[in-house]
């Protein structure tokens, strides 16, 4: 079928599906009911200019972080710190200690930057709860064993010295893109938050630091602070190789003459302000914008620099006040939540000509990009047409935004077919042009898959590198697969071959951007239903293990430790996002009369709330596994719901709605070319 062709609006199947078992003909009219509920739900919570916004929750090191970086710039309103204070404050565990996601451990970095904080804030180091928490950071390891940038940043007050900070010299910027180590072969978002690092670490401020916020009590053994610096017992080790230049570099800074040091501040620096416009924000998200705003105040631009106060006002526009608290978000999800949103609305029948839908599209098709970014450098022969996670980070679009994007877009009956048309060819001709040469897709770049990067003094975040991924891949596999590309089409053969490899003895997926293992394999199996593979024995594999994980409830939960210990995969608080991703796996895999596709859906139909909401409080997002989690607020809602309207119209024997397909050939050559190269 062409592109721009209709192939017709929801109906009945001509081939309907058997009757439902007697037992379920009252669970249908509760169906149907959730769904509308949950559909009026979603709809209201549209903004006026079309798209949809869900508070994004972190962990306190932000508050901790934020409250460190007003006292440095000397804009700290008492009131202000007071209020992040608090949030900082209640979030303390009854061990002393603060988590990284609800019902986790005491972590040690989390509890070191909420120690400091408070103390900045002015809490006296003998009051109960500070106490407690100096008792938690020795019980840890000490200030000794944090990572890399909570001593950056404690370095740059003179809390700690430079030697216990990993070098991170700007000479970087002067390696060579096509050299096998460059700051193109990590990923996009250390790039944005070790760049600004480079130039700090060269002008190596020392801004003021309160007598009485000093933590040197936070040592458990004060002989030992450069313990991070440890070598390996096996002598020939990439780590031990990045630590001897480590060293060397710390000689190299200790040089009167350092023949590379301006010429490399000065890349570092046209870097930096080249990627601060068409954006809100370095990267347009927390840390990268954090450290942009320090790295232009060593340079000279002072807090109320025209340029220094814009930076500082798309942070600040991260910020919640509430009641007597201030918490702040780590970026802001828009393109993400409207794409989502946008396709369960669809699946929950809203007609593809509603205003709503019309109003969401041409807000997506506003945000299309076409500009130059950093994806280019690994794939220079591509055009430009991916989407942002953000409001606006031109620099940045992503493979997993874009896929569910033109998965949204495609159902809108849109007035303009043309501009549609345009925009979806462009935006899968970009998708194609990121697969990596495994078969897969990471997030932001093509082929960053340079593992040695793994390994250098400042990698303690996990995530160097943006290596393909089984929910990435899954993406844009069901992209392809609703757009009627067959799974015999090379590019989806290749993308298969990696999810093969990628699998789990177990049959489960791994879900590196969500969490975690429910998350992958309700993707995977949902797009391989899509190229009509679910009947394979890998497929069925993966719904045995979802199977075996689903609670007698019919619900689903994963808690965020699994990351660490693989022993609780598929265990953990039952939630309805994971409820849905795994009901969501077992209707593509499983036929919807299924007494586990029964039981899940009970359960988010007995779960929703009157006003078609449902209530969630773990964290189901990821942002660096072991380190960064998060909470998407609209997940709740719009998985939930894409959940029982799938499930309802899989009893109903309804067609998808598509306003466009596109044909495979259309991009056959230029994928051919690129294969062949």
């Amino acid at each position: 079928m062409a592109l721009g062709a209709k192939v017709g609006f929801v109906g009945r199947r001509e081939n309907a599906p058997s009757p439902l078992p007697s037992a379920l003909p009252a669970l249908d009219e509760r169906l149907q009911e959730a769904v509308e509920r949950g559909l009026n739900h979603l709809l209201s919570l549209q903004a006026r200019e079309g798209y949809w916004l869900g508070e994004l929750e972190a962990d306190t090191t932000l508050e901790s972080d934020y409250i460190f970086y007003l006292h440095v710039l000397g804009k700290g309103d008492p009131v202000r710190i007071a209020k992040l204070a608090n949030y900082v404050r209640r979030g303390q565990l009854s061990d002393g200690g603060w988590s990284i996601y609800p019902g986790g451990p005491s972590e040690l970095n989390a509890t070191v930057k909420a120690y400091f904080a408070l103390k900045l804030a002015g809490d006296a180091p003998d009051t109960p709860h500070l106490e407690r928490a100096r008792a938690a950071v020795h019980r840890l390891g000490g200030l000794e064993a944090t990572n890399s940038y909570t001593r950056f940043y404690l370095a740059l007050v003179g809390a700690v010295g430079w030697e216990m900070v990993p070098a991170v010299p700007p000479e970087l910027m002067l390696l060579p893109n096509w050299f096998y180590l460059n700051i193109y072969e990590m990923s996009s978002w250390t790039r944005g938050i070790v760049i600004p690092l480079a130039i700090l670490y060269a002008h190596k401020p020392r801004w003021s630091l309160p007598a009485h916020a000093r933590v040197d009590e936070l040592f458990r053994d004060p002989a030992r602070k450069a313990a991070a610096f440890d070598w390996d017992e096996q002598l020939f080790t990439w780590r031990n190789f990045f630590l001897a230049l480590d060293r060397g570099f710390k000689m190299y800074e200790r040089l009167p003459w350092k023949p590379l040091r301006q010429r490399a501040l000065r890349q570092a620096r046209e870097w930096l302000l080249e990627h601060l416009e068409r954006s809100d924000g370095l990267g347009a998200i927390y840390p990268a914008m954090m450290n942009a705003i320090f790295a232009l105040v060593a340079l000279g631009h002072a807090p109320d620099d025209p340029l220094t106060a814009r930076e500082m006002g798309h942070l600040a526009s991260f910020e919640i006040e509430e009641d007597d608290t201030i918490r702040v978000q780590p970026c802001m999800s828009p393109v993400w939540d409207t794409a989502i949103a946008l396709v369960a609305l669809e699946e929950a029948g809203l007609p593809p000509d509603h205003p709503a839908l019309v109003m969401a599209a041409q807000w997506l098709l506003e945000k299309q990009l076409l500009g130059p970014g950093d994806w280019q450098v690994q794939n220079r022969d591509a055009e430009p047409g991916g989407w942002a996670f953000e409001f606006r980070n031109d620099f940045y679009p992503d493979v997993d935004d874009t896929a569910f994007v033109l998965m949204a877009l495609q159902r809108v009956d849109y007035p303009d077919q043309p501009r549609m048309e345009r925009a979806i060819r462009r935006g899968l001709a970009w998708l194609l042009s990121m697969q990596n040469r495994d078969g897969g897709w990471g997030a932001f770049d093509k082929d960053n898959d340079c593992q040695v990067f793994t390994q250098v003094p400042f990698a303690d975040h996990n995530a160097m590198i943006d290596s393909s991924t089984a929910d990435v891949t899954a993406r844009v596999l069901e992209c392809l697969g609703r757009f009627g590309w067959p799974a015999s089409h090379p590019v989806i053969k290749r993308a298969l071959a990696f999810l093969l490899r990628d699998q789990c003895p177990d049959g489960s997926w791994y879900g590196r951007w969500g969490v975690n293992y429910v998350y992958g394999t309700g993707g995977v199996l949902r797009a391989l239903e899509t190229v009509g593979l679910t009947a394979r024995e890998y497929c069925q594999r993966g719904v045995t293990w979802l199977r075996s994980v689903q609670n007698p409830d019919g619900s689903f939960g994963e808690s965020i430790a699994s990351y660490r210990d693989a022993r609780l995969k598929g265990k953990g608080a039952s939630t309805p996002s994971q409820t849905a991703w795994g009901l969501i796996g077992l209707l593509a895999a499983t036929e919807y009369t299924d007494e586990a596709v029964a039981r899940a859906t009970d359960y988010l139909i007995a779960q929703q709330n009157a006003d078609g909401s449902w209530d969630e409080h773990e964290f189901t997002g990821t942002g660096f596994p072991r380190v960064f989690y998060l909470k998407y607020h609209l997940y709740r809602n719009y998985f939930p719901l894409y959940a029982l309207a799938r499930y309802r119209n899989l009893i109903q024997g309804a067609r998808e709605f598509r306003a466009l397909e596109v044909r495979p050939s259309e991009f056959q050559r230029r994928n051919g070319n690129r294969e062949s190269r």
